[in-house]
């Protein structure tokens, strides 16, 4: 079965105009950065049936006449063809929201001739757009939404939670879709589980920074949550351990399962670029180096004079990166200076977030392996 790329047009191909959103002028079209160049690769490296999908409101009508339209319209498609790309189908929707037609997106009325056929692989598609209702679309269709963000049209809060299950990528650069649809994501989902502690956990390397994380321990979280937010990871983690008793299972099970989840989503570590290090990180100074070459080893070089900050045991700090690396097989070097104990610990997770996002950096155009062993 063949994969469908279902695209929008203004504000991901071509540049949308603020004021009043229509492109009826030379002066007002212009493509979106990187689209040429990507949309190009895409189409002489993958075998996507490929759709562009609009709304224009109130094409044809006195309001918008067709000849303010096709003159660039077709511009755009003679661009397109000369890098390669050609639509094979356009679908053009020319009623007003207010119409509430069916053809409409995120209406399907326009597409059912394809999600009626089994040659075409719905579930394994994807939509781009850059508005809620082309996120709605790839919902209605059973496919998956990449969302472009344009700037000009903001999902909300409640819609993201709606559509969490169906957006698999955010960004603002055509160069990362198509690194996505080269490469896809490190997606995983982990449990942990064992007499003393229960941890899941839900890891997208390839994320924003969003986190969601609950280990009963407010400055652990805190902590955490610097990892997803600086390291452009998504982490979702939910850990339920003994703190009854203390908070020793609850940290060094949880970094024992991040790591696995790591290793988990970096076990292709084709193109990676496998080091990563950050120097130094606020006054604290801190400094990690790290080397995810199956091999786990760590290096500690950090003091603290206080017994917990918040209500986090400070000798746990060794024992949770020491738990990540020997989950993750990571190499980890750690060192820090500073004077305020609060300001150390949090500049030591952001330099290791920051460490691990240079490390899982990816090149799509390589399938190189960072080793001269051949297998890492």
């Amino acid at each position: 079965m063949k994969r469908i790329l279902f695209i929008d047009r203004d504000g991901v191909v071509l540049q949308e105009p603020p004021v009043d959103f229509q492109i009826d002028s030379i002066n007002k079209t212009s493509f979106v950065k990187g689209a040429l160049t990507q949309l190009s690769r895409i189409a002489s490296e993958f075998d996507f049936y490929k759709v562009m999908v609009t709304n224009q409101d109130g094409l044809g009508t006195d309001s918008y006449p067709e000849s303010q339209f096709y003159p660039y319209h077709d511009l755009m498609i003679r661009t397109l063809a000369s890098v390669g790309f050609v639509f094979d189908e356009m679908k053009i929707d020319k009623t007003f929201a207010s119409d509430n037609q069916p053809t409409r997106k995120p209406g399907t009325a326009l597409l059912t001739h394809l999600m009626n056929n089994p040659d075409y692989d719905l579930a394994n598609s994807f939509v781009i757009g850059d508005r809620w209702s082309d996120i709605q679309l790839a919902m209605n269709l059973g496919a998956k939404a990449i969302y472009l963000k344009s700037g000009l049209h903001e999902i909300s809060a409640e819609q993201e939670e709606l559509f969490k299950e169906v957006i698999v990528l955010e960004t603002d650069s055509w160069e990362a879709i198509y690194q996505f649809l080269k490469t896809g994501l490190r997606q995983v989902h982990h449990e942990r589980n064992t007499n003393e502690t229960r941890i899941s956990i839900d890891l997208n390397m390839d994320g924003t920074g969003r986190a969601d994380i609950h280990t009963g321990l407010g400055f652990f979280d805190h902590m955490l949550d610097q990892i997803a937010r600086h390291g452009k990871i998504d982490l979702t983690l939910e850990a339920k351990g003994d703190l009854h008793i203390d908070e020793h299972h609850t940290i060094e099970d949880t970094g024992i399962a991040l790591g696995e989840a790591f290793a988990k989503a970096l076990s292709d570590k084709r193109g990676m670029e496998r080091y990563g290090f950050a120097l130094p990180m606020d006054e604290a100074d801190a400094k990690v180096l790290i080397d995810f070459g199956g091999r786990n080893w760590l290096v500690w070089n950090a003091e603290f004079k206080r017994e917990k900050i918040g209500e986090m045991p400070t000798e746990m700090f060794f024992h949770f990166f020491k738990s990540f690396s020997d989950g993750a097989k990571c190499n980890l070097n750690i060192e820090c200076r500073g004077d305020n104990e609060h300001h150390k610990i949090e500049a030591i997770f952001k330099a290791f977030a920051k460490a691990i996002r240079m490390a899982v950096k990816r090149d799509p155009l390589s399938n190189y392996l960072p080793s001269t062993k051949g297998v890492l």
